[in-house]
């Protein structure tokens, strides 16, 4: 009954695919054709057949599992996926169950198919002790999507489909690249270009294109957030000044750079670079793909049924496409905008970037080598970042705070100082955007904010070390004295100054506004919070937000400071009185600057003790005269002014007994039984 069902089962789906290949065409594809040509291999990894067809129990849905018997018949069926002496016959309510608790929750998932565990004689039986063959016994498995292998165990199916991914083989690869739009240029080995689109610029994907130990065109899909910020920031800098000579230093897939020069047009000349052949050429191809023209290239833009025509060979940008190293190409020419985002970190690379780049450019830094970054290999950071840091509740702020002082080193060496204009450490990277202010006097402002930091390992307070002060007596908790050694250690050295300025923010909303990043706007809108600090802050995008910004000692022009500001040109610093006047200003509203730092309410919590609201907490310490503000480094965070007793005080104060709930539920009750 069992073998019957089976062969139903097959037939079936031999069917099902037989229409498919009507659909789209007679002919075997090229995955097809290698498998029938592939000999069989060991009996006991892989089935019988030498089909390389999907597996039954390979589905998108659990309908599809359901669609192998007919459960809305009468009488008993049995399981397409067990054979009879396992599960026997039984009606159709029960089957479902079973097909939906066993065999579809118990899964491996890739790329969107579930191969669900089959208990069908597929591997041949394994001899017993006795050499018997019939004394062994059928084992659990699944089939693998891609090359149709028998595994039993989940874990060895999971690192067995990564090995796949590693060598760049999925099911596109088997399965032949019928589905690919664009028939050029040809994929190298034989695999399958992807198309992907993102922010309206389409780009092709190798299927290795995750791996990047195993792909040159590297392409993360995890990183969105961190490219809209980038393009965010140039589409800020782009209003000041125009056109601006930009560049992507490490292209892989070009998709950066091509969604500057396909929505910023003529305000950017796009650079984008990369060391290697394959990554140059996948460039190229994307810039036809998207209609952008390659300076110095012959071929015109496609269409995207792959003709070129002649409405369409009429190009939206020019990009700039060059193979060489971004050390050599920043120490060649001048930029006004550098983007760096290396596979790791970006060290090796800031001494270029600063010594060509304009007054007032901007270079963003992306650092991926989160291992380091966020202290779980010290070693590695000290090598690096030449930084000291243990792990802390705060890490992420660290970790930011500490590239900032690596790129402020870096600037420092070419007579150049920096402010920072954005520095963002989320889960996969990161980011830190900065302004370049040339002359030693800049670069002196910038050395002096590095800074030490006194950390203390029992309650976690800490405070950035002055010149002079012992490290127990800096601290203004009292660990050190009601504990036995030294609780505090040193970390950095750090940059202590502010980590974000709000009118670049602001600007950065707009241009999110405008541009249509819906996913962006609410952790900008954090930021800005964050930067002033309050919790209250009316966030308005209309023209009545617009205004002069003043940014290290220069008036930046809006779209509402045409009427209202000076005749000075945009982008060019003050000299003079005005110059005097807008230091002087500086250094008084010095003190509004954002705190450092920030506490987790979770970490500071009271054993037995209901905790607050988040939002109520932050009323009560703004209720108590401090400021306050949520932080985008941890959802718990509270970045606030108060050293670490007033925080625990007052959390304290509003926090209630665990008990309390009971001891009122008990009073009600005892209160209705006596009425």
């Amino acid at each position: 009954m069992a073998e019957l069902t089976e062969a139903d089962a097959a037939q079936l789906h031999q069917e099902d695919v037989d229409i498919k290949r009507g659909d789209g065409g007679d002919a075997p594809s090229a995955g097809d054709r290698a498998a029938e040509t592939e000999p069989a291999a060991d009996n006991d990894a892989r089935p019988s057949t030498t089909t390389t067809e999907r597996h039954i129990s390979i589905q998108t849905k659990l309908e599809g599992l359901e669609m192998l018997v007919d459960l809305n018949g009468a009488g008993r069926k049995s399981c397409p996926l067990c054979p009879e002496e396992k599960f026997k016959a039984c009606y159709s309510h029960k089957l479902r169950r079973h097909l939906q608790n066993l065999h579809w929750k118990v899964y491996v998932e890739f790329e969107g198919q579930r191969m669900c565990i089959c208990h069908l004689p597929c591997r041949n039986l394994k001899p017993g002790l006795g050499g018997d063959q019939a004394s062994g016994r059928h084992v659990a498995h699944y089939h693998c999507v891609v090359c149709s292998v028998t595994i039993a165990r989940k874990t060895d199916m999971i690192s067995h489909l990564k090995r796949h991914v590693n060598k760049g083989e999925t099911e596109a690869s088997y399965s032949g690249s019928s589905d690919v739009a664009f028939e050029e240029p040809a994929a190298p080995s034989g695999q399958a270009y992807e198309i992907m689109k993102e922010l309206g610029t389409n780009v092709q994907l190798l299927p290795n294109h995750t791996t990047p130990q195993k792909s040159d065109t590297y392409f993360n899909r995890k990183m969105k957030t961190n490219r809209q910020l980038v393009f965010c920031s140039l589409a800020v800098l782009a209003e000041e000044r125009n056109p601006l000579e930009c560049l992507d230093a490490f292209g892989a897939t070009g998709i950066m750079g091509l969604q500057w020069a396909k929505h910023l047009r003529s305000a950017v000349k796009v650079t984008i670079t990369d060391i290697s052949d394959t990554c140059v050429k996948m460039i190229k191809e994307n810039c036809e793909l998207n209609h952008i023209r390659v300076d110095g290239g012959s071929r015109c833009p496609r269409g995207p049924d792959g003709v070129s025509g002649e409405v369409e060979s009429a190009p939206i940008a020019t990009v700039e496409v060059a193979k060489m190293d971004a050390n050599v190409i920043m120490h060649l020419r001048p930029f006004d905008y550098i983007h760096l985002d290396p596979f790791g970190t970006a060290v090796n690379y800031l001494d270029a970037a600063f010594r060509n780049v304009r007054n007032l450019g901007i270079i963003s830094v992306t650092s991926t080598d989160t291992g380091s970054l966020y202290a779980k290999s010290p070693n590695v950071t000290l090598r690096h970042y030449g930084c000291h840091i243990v792990r802390t509740e705060y890490y992420k702020e660290l970790a930011a705070r500490m590239v900032v002082a690596t790129v402020a080193r870096a600037a420092a060496r070419c007579n150049k100082g920096i402010e920072v204009l954005l520095a963002v450490a989320l889960e996969h990277f990161v980011l830190v955007v900065v302004r370049v202010l040339r002359g030693p006097t800049q670069a002196d402002e910038s050395a002096k904010k590095l800074r030490k930091l006194v950390h203390c390992q029992w309650c976690e307070e800490r405070i950035f070390l002055k010149q002079g002060n012992m490290v127990d007596d800096t601290l203004p908790c009292n660990c050190h004295g009601s504990l036995p050694g030294k609780t505090a250690v040193q970390l950095g050295p750090l940059w202590s100054g502010p980590l974000f300025n709000t009118g670049f923010l602001r600007r950065m909303l707009s241009a999110a506004v405008q541009h249509s990043m819906d996913d962006i706007q609410p952790l900008v809108k954090t930021l800005i919070c964050e930067s002033e600090c309050t919790t209250l802050k009316s966030l308005v995008h209309g023209p009545s937000a617009l205004t002069n910004q003043v940014e290290c000692g220069v008036v930046i022009k809006t779209l509402q400071s045409g009427e209202e500001s000076s005749p000075d040109h945009p982008g060019k610093r003050k000299t003079g009185e005005d110059s005097g006047n807008v230091v002087k200003k500086l250094k008084s509203d010095a003190s509004l600057e954002h705190p450092p730092f920030y506490y987790s309410i979770h970490r500071h919590s009271i054993r037995g003790m209901n905790m607050p609201k988040l939002n109520k907490f932050l009323q009560y310490l703004t209720e108590a005269g401090f400021r306050v503000s949520r932080t985008h480094f941890d959802p718990t965070g509270v970045r606030t002014d108060a050293t670490l007793e007033q925080f625990k005080s007052v959390l304290t104060k509003y926090s209630v007994p665990t008990y309390t709930n009971a001891t009122a539920t008990q009073t009600s009750v005892s209160t209705e039984k006596t009425v």
